[in-house]
């Protein structure tokens, strides 16, 4: 009787000691697992860094090449306002010499007596028959820039047509293109030549 009755706290001793056993063998078995984990999300974590490092590349060599074509338009930009305020506003443009010649020709009374009001003047036509292209030509004299240029006018006298001559030439101490002649050969009957300007 009285091993009967010793031996069942020692089965509920080895029955407590295989418990805590197994316990810490499930948490031993847990442990590898959890570390699975963390280096999945370890992973993870350095997967989105190198996503997001290469998006970050790639947005900075969209924003640079959007940067060089914005530079490229400015310079593309500047440079046509530059040939036309060149061409429009310089006192050495042909097309400035031109529009002062053809002021000086309305303003001339004979011109006016031969061709009647509203002088307009034009170019050269051009192969689509606009008549813009005012011929010139520049050359070196004397170390002295000279445009030679010519042009047509015609009033409200039908029939009446002249072939404007201007040259001009640099001066040095202003920089800017002075009038040497102008003068303006009448095609039609009687056939003469206007001098509107002559300092040579």
């Amino acid at each position: 009787c009285l091993r009967w009755r010793h031996q069942p706290p020692l089965l509920l001793l080895r029955a407590a000691r295989q418990s805590i056993g197994t316990q810490a063998g499930g948490l031993k078995a847990a442990k590898p697992g959890a570390n699975s984990k963390d280096v999945s999300v370890q992973r993870a974590l350095n997967e989105e860094t190198l996503v997001s490092a290469a998006q970050k590349v790639k947005e900075a060599g969209r924003d640079f090449t959007y940067f060089i074509v914005v530079l490229v338009g400015i310079g593309v930009t500047g440079g046509l306002f530059y040939v036309i305020f060149k061409e429009l506003f310089s006192s050495s443009s042909p097309n400035k010499i031109y529009g002062d010649a053809l002021e000086k020709c309305r303003s001339h009374p004979e011109i006016i007596a031969v061709f009647g009001d509203s002088i307009k003047g034009y170019g050269e036509a051009t192969r689509r028959g606009r008549r813009q292209h005012v011929s010139h030509i520049e050359y070196v004299k004397d170390g002295l820039k000279h445009m030679r240029l010519k042009f047509y006018i015609e009033g409200t006298e039908s029939g009446k047509q002249g072939t404007v001559h201007v040259e001009v030439k640099e001066n040095l101490e202003t920089g800017r293109f002075e009038v040497r002649y102008i003068f303006v050969d009448v095609e039609t009957y009687p056939r003469r030549t206007i001098v509107i300007e002559d300092n040579r």
